[in-house]
């Protein structure tokens, strides 16, 4: 019998693992995927913007030693308005570090993978389903398809947007899709980015362009994240590379230099979902699992990584008085800590994605008067910057930096 059950094996998922088991606990994590599958690059091309608290968390398990030779800091965020006059900009004091650290998603998987493999508390069952689920007041007994019980005080779901578990507790969700699908792939461009990411709003969506680490080759490099109309990401997508470098040049303004593209171009459909609770008996939801947001600030898996800080947080300390880890107060404890924090971020970047998506000279104007103004409040411009380091709030031991 282990102390916890996790349902996926993916970022948010591992990294839980790894939370929880540098504080002695025992994990068992199930997935269907076959690892080698998990691990192919190719399944997700993602990168990510692993905010400074987030990553003062990865530090705190031992795994930045791992992560910093791949990855890209962020020295500065420099926002625009399309390419019209006035920005707003980001630049924290050498001091305080880096804003974050860019990363390729299969990359982080990797090393998260690895150190999983690596911890005797860490119990890895791949390609292997979930057959039954039984959670009732003494606690938590899963079938798996080869006819082996699993059972444990606490299920945790991270089993993604589509979450099975979630579901099966009647979790109630509001959902909706945004008429958005995001294009991504990497390009070499001339100029170097200064460690400085970029996001040009757009009426039909925002164009990020994110610093990654020049590669073998010397060419310097940055990710592409380019929010289009649905209707048009399949074609875009495809398009003849010369056509879609000529977009890129366009859509920013050509400030790096010449672009060419290095990897394949993907495509993600964007939606939201937010879950009115993130626990039920004896089960508790991270990451994707309880809320999914559109990416135009960034924050999507570092919302994820705060849940789990704050439930590692919730269950260690339940631990240590005694508790029984799926017991309603620690559940209770973390669904208030994290429910509200979520609903406000989910809020705030829905509005964001509505405001930037409003079209005509007006609508540009109000933005770019709203840009000039945090950029001429320091206390404003430095709570976003909070905001944008994940600092601000009620932070778990964990995004400080230390174990719970």
């Amino acid at each position: 019998m282990s102390d916890v059950v996790i349902l996926g094996a993916g970022l948010i998922g591992l990294t839980q693992a790894l939370t929880l088991a540098a504080h002695d606990l025992r994990i068992i994590v199930v997935d269907r995927a076959d690892p080698a599958d998990l691990l192919d690059p190719r399944q997700d091309a993602r990168v990510s913007a692993i905010n400074s608290a987030s990553w003062k968390m990865f530090e705190a398990i031992g795994l930045t030693d791992e992560l910093a030779p791949h990855g890209c800091p962020i020295n500065q965020i420099i926002i625009n308005d399309g390419l019209k006059p006035g920005r707003l900009d980001f630049t924290p004091d050498e001091s305080d570090g880096p804003l974050g650290n860019m990363l390729e998603n299969g990359l982080l998987r990797r090393v998260l993978f690895a150190a999983a493999q690596a911890d005797r508390r860490i119990e890895l069952i791949m390609s292997s389903q979930v057959n039954s689920v039984e959670r009732t007041e003494y606690g938590v007994s899963l079938v798996l398809d080869s006819g082996d019980t699993i059972r444990a005080p606490l299920l945790i779901a991270a089993d993604g947007r589509g979450s099975a578990m979630r579901e099966q507790a009647g979790i109630v969700m509001a959902k909706w899709q945004y008429d958005h699908s995001a294009i991504i792939c990497t390009v070499a461009h001339e100029q170097p980015h200064g460690n400085t990411a970029y996001e040009i709003f757009y009426p039909s969506g925002p164009f990020a362009i994110l610093p990654m680490r020049d590669n073998d080759a010397g060419q310097h490099q940055s990710a592409i994240v380019w929010t289009v109309a649905r209707k048009d990401g399949p074609a875009l997508a495809k398009i003849s590379a010369r056509a879609f470098q000529a977009e890129l040049m366009k859509k920013s303004g050509g400030f790096l230099g010449e672009m060419s593209i290095l990897s394949d171009r993907a495509t993600y459909p964007l939606g939201f979902h937010h879950s009115a609770d993130l626990t039920a008996e004896r089960l508790a939801l991270v990451g994707d699992a309880g809320h999914g947001i559109h990416p135009i600030a960034g924050q999507g898996l570092n919302l994820g990584l705060r849940d789990v800080a704050a439930l590692t947080e919730c269950l260690v300390d339940g631990a240590r008085s005694g508790l029984d880890l799926g017991d309603a107060q620690i559940l209770a404890r973390y669904d208030r800590w994290r429910g509200l924090d979520n609903l406000m971020v989910s809020a705030a970047t829905d509005i964001l994605t509505r405001l930037f998506g409003l079209p005509g000279d007006t609508s540009s104007a109000i933005r770019r008067m709203g840009i000039g103004l945090v950029q001429r409040i320091p206390p404003l411009k430095s709570q976003f910057m909070a905001e944008a380091r994940g600092e601000s709030g009620d932070l778990p031991k964990l995004l400080m930096g230390d174990l719970v």
